[in-house]
């Protein structure tokens, strides 16, 4: 299963972040992400009710992964994979979150920058890596991490969005992770879920098109 989810993840090469959603909102902003063609969401730990958004979120889709992201430590990662998240993301490397996740066949998303920082995170046990921030380096980074690393699936997060995600991938990502340029304030504020499903079928499309490339 947990193989199964990280190959879930890759294939699809997008991962929405909904940062701060509240939970009124999430079904409609989800629903429009996943119309735009995304397969995998990651709601931030940060967020408002975040185990009640996850429960709800992860009984609504068959076959769309739900995800926490922003996940800090060992509680909060066992509080999530309780409400139902099928997949962890942290912003840094932290041990506790990895070996929670691996106990329970929960892929993981582990935060790193340099080399150093991903091969530990990747020899600790994560399953992925979430390059962040990823726009401080841009896809030239991806690809210099990818030279010596090649064995470590990279996710960048941060400052990526529908006219850079293919270039990302093009530099070596296994996926992209994608926050306001898909699910931007104002649109959920406005309910403009048509912009929201709009900006997840430019990303899902740019990522196919770089892979065709």
């Amino acid at each position: 299963m947990q193989a199964q989810r990280v190959d879930q993840i890759r294939e699809g090469g997008v991962v929405a972040i909904l940062r701060g959603v509240d939970p009124e909102s999430a079904v409609d902003v989800a629903d429009a992400v996943v119309e735009g063609g995304v397969t995998a969401l990651e709601v931030t730990a940060d967020t408002p009710s975040v185990t009640e958004t996850i429960g709800t979120l992860a009984d609504r889709f068959d076959d769309v992964l739900v995800g926490a992201g922003t996940v800090l430590d060992a509680e909060t990662a066992r509080a999530v994979q309780l409400a139902g998240a099928q997949f962890l993301v942290t912003p840094t490397v932290d041990d506790g979150v990895i070996e929670v996740g691996n106990r329970y066949g929960t892929p993981v998303a582990t935060g790193a920058f340099t080399p150093t920082e991903a091969l530990r995170a990747y020899e600790a046990g994560a399953d992925l890596v979430k390059l962040f921030p990823a726009a401080t380096g841009g896809p030239d980074h991806v690809a210099a991490l990818g030279g010596p690393l090649p064995q470590i699936p990279i996710v960048p997060t941060g400052g990526v969005g529908p006219d850079n995600a293919g270039a990302y991938i093009e530099a070596g990502a296994a996926a992209v992770g994608v926050g306001s340029a898909i699910v931007d304030a104002t649109a959920v504020a406005d309910g403009d879920y048509e912009s929201i499903a709009e900006n997840a079928r430019r990303t899902v499309d740019a990522v196919a098109a770089a892979r065709d490339r």
